[in-house]
């Protein structure tokens, strides 16, 4: 049997936890230095420890630091994240749908610490929402990996198109249409069509931004913001309107879910935009009259979940589908 190839994309140590030039030693507050003290040497220990098991696999391997990794990941079996859902996120960037990823959580979140600090600052580490690993389990789960006892699942990603040219970033959480300076007013028009028919009435907008996100992404800005949570399984995207200035008769297309075989399509009407990918640190501009259609016409990413994701009940999520639906039947009547 050939050794399999694995890539291991590590978090970044953050050096300002222990440096006193970083600006850190300004703060007056110790339980907070020895806190960024403690997650410092927390994820540095996770790294370790990882690669001492890799060690005794039968495996190649390599490590990268993730802000390194800037081309293609071609010629590995797997990617193992060491980090939470932004090192995820930042692989998933770099993968098609032949290469799956484990994510591990290096510095997970402890409860009662949060609960201890809550009235100094917060105390919360890593969610780790998508890594199905912690140094606890990551032997064991990376023994039923090689061994072919678990499966990974595959998570619809987002695509955009500009003008019909192809974006060549995959969004795996969410993406964010918005003017580069966020007081300013965002202009643009948009509605879901399927092919060349439309699926609602245009909407002409004037806000903060248009937010989409996949399922895996419904739990991050788009939860917070007031949108669902999805089953992580969905094809559907979710989109929201930031902060519409006077909806009127349209304040109920503010919200709503765009099906697998529909696109989302926005007419931007401002000088200057940006699309956002996952977070802010990955952009592409726009300019007036501009057209972007987004869809899950992209390639899935394969995940090792967390065993209680794949399980998520689905009907309260199928019961919002069926009201936003039955909202845009009637706003056209």
């Amino acid at each position: 049997m050939a050794r399999r190839k694995l890539l291991l994309l590590l978090k970044p140590l953050d050096a300002c936890s222990h440096s006193p030039s970083g600006g850190v030693s300004r703060l007056s507050n110790t339980q907070i230095l020895r806190h960024l003290g403690s997650r410092y040497d927390v994820h540095r220990d996770a790294i370790s420890f990882c690669e001492n098991i890799l060690q005794k696999k039968f495996v190649d391997w390599e490590a990268m630091l993730r802000d390194n990794l800037c081309h293609p990941i071609r010629n590995v079996d797997m990617v193992v994240t060491v980090g939470g859902d932004g090192t995820l996120l930042h692989a998933s960037h770099f993968v098609d749908d032949s290469i799956p990823i484990l994510g591990v959580n290096s510095d997970p979140t402890n409860v009662d610490e949060v609960e201890e600090y809550s009235n100094e600052f917060d105390a919360t580490r890593s969610t780790g929402y998508l890594c199905a690993a912690t140094i606890n389990n990551f032997e064991q789960v990376l023994d039923d990996i090689l061994e072919g006892r678990v499966v990974p699942s595959e998570l619809s990603r987002l695509s955009i198109r500009v003008n019909k040219e192809l974006l060549p970033t995959y969004a795996l959480n969410d993406i964010l249409v918005a003017h580069p300076f966020p007081a300013e007013v965002s202009r643009f028009s948009f509605r879901t069509n399927k092919g060349s028919q439309p699926c609602s009435p245009l909407v002409n907008c004037r806000s903060s931004g248009l937010r989409v996100s996949t399922a895996a992404g419904s739990t991050a800005a788009m939860l917070s913001a007031g949108g669902f949570q999805m089953p992580i399984l969905s094809h559907d995207l979710q989109y929201m309107v930031r902060e519409p200035i006077s909806p009127g008769a349209a304040s109920n297309l503010m919200h709503g879910l765009i099906n697998p075989d529909q696109t989302l399509d926005v007419l931007w009407s401002c000088s200057e935009g940006f699309i956002y990918i996952d977070g802010c640190h990955v952009r592409y501009p726009i300019k007036h009259g501009d057209a972007v259609q987004i869809s899950t016409v992209a390639p899935v990413l394969r995940v090792y979940l967390p065993p209680h994701l794949s399980g998520q009940e689905v009907y309260s999520f199928s019961f919002k589908r069926d009201s936003v639906e039955k909202r845009w039947k009637l706003s056209n009547m």
